[in-house]
């Protein structure tokens, strides 16, 4: 839901601003390198100190990246195989970025192992679930199935999370507990995700052998 709608009106809202960069001559990988530099910064700087806040902040400034590269490239009518590969390749290490900050943070001033483990699980579900996507499709299939939560949901839940509870550093009471739900939601809808991406691969997969099967019988029947 969130990828369809989401992107949809942001890259309305960010055209004016790629078109922007494009006439100062940046390239959309410089966006994407860029992006990914500042969304690790936040993440790593900001997290393992319980600084959820501003990380968010920081974040939220740069995650945007993935937007505005594949709008420049658009644009610039530059859409190829390298971008989407470089692309795709740097979206996996924000996020385990991310996932990271707040594995450390759990695992020294937030002494919370269990916590530590929820968010290590949400960093490796995250990388299979798009893992299965992709060698699924690298196999032939279409994995033709919209998951429980994907990676804009992650992010979203995540960051909205993380941002609120750093609130409590503010005087805000109570709020810090928003992240670790947030976490465990993430983890479980991952987990909801990567079983929905591994049954339709399986099924798709017997609905493929079976056609192979069937026209190669054709073929046979045919030849004799």
């Amino acid at each position: 839901m969130l990828n369809k709608y989401a992107r949809a009106f942001f890259t309305r809202v960010l055209t004016p601003f790629a078109a922007f960069l494009i006439r100062r001559g940046v390239s959309p990988d410089t966006v994407t390198l860029l992006g990914t530099a500042g969304v690790m910064a936040g993440a790593l700087v900001f997290y393992p100190r319980g600084e959820f806040f501003w990380g968010t902040v920081v974040i939220t400034l740069f995650v945007f990246s993935d937007l505005v590269d594949g709008n420049m490239a658009r644009q610039l009518g530059r859409s190829s195989r390298w971008g989407a590969f470089l692309d795709s390749t740097l979206d996996r290490v924000a996020d385990g970025a991310i996932f990271g900050g707040f594995a450390l943070w759990y695992a020294g001033q937030g002494h919370d192992n269990t916590l530590c483990a929820v968010s290590i699980f949400c960093l490796a579900s995250g990388q299979v679930v798009s893992y299965t996507k992709a060698r699924g499709e690298a196999i032939g299939l279409p994995v033709a199935v919209n998951g429980l939560v994907e990676r804009a949901e992650r992010l979203v839940i995540s960051l909205v999370a993380a941002g609120f509870a750093g609130l409590h550093k503010f005087g805000v009471p109570g709020i810090q507990y928003l992240l670790p739900v947030a976490l465990w939601i993430v983890a479980a809808g991952s987990l909801v995700t990567l079983i929905q991406r591994v049954v339709t691969v399986r099924r798709e997969s017997a609905e493929a052998d079976a056609e192979a099967a069937r026209q190669e019988n054709q073929g046979s029947g045919a030849s004799a």
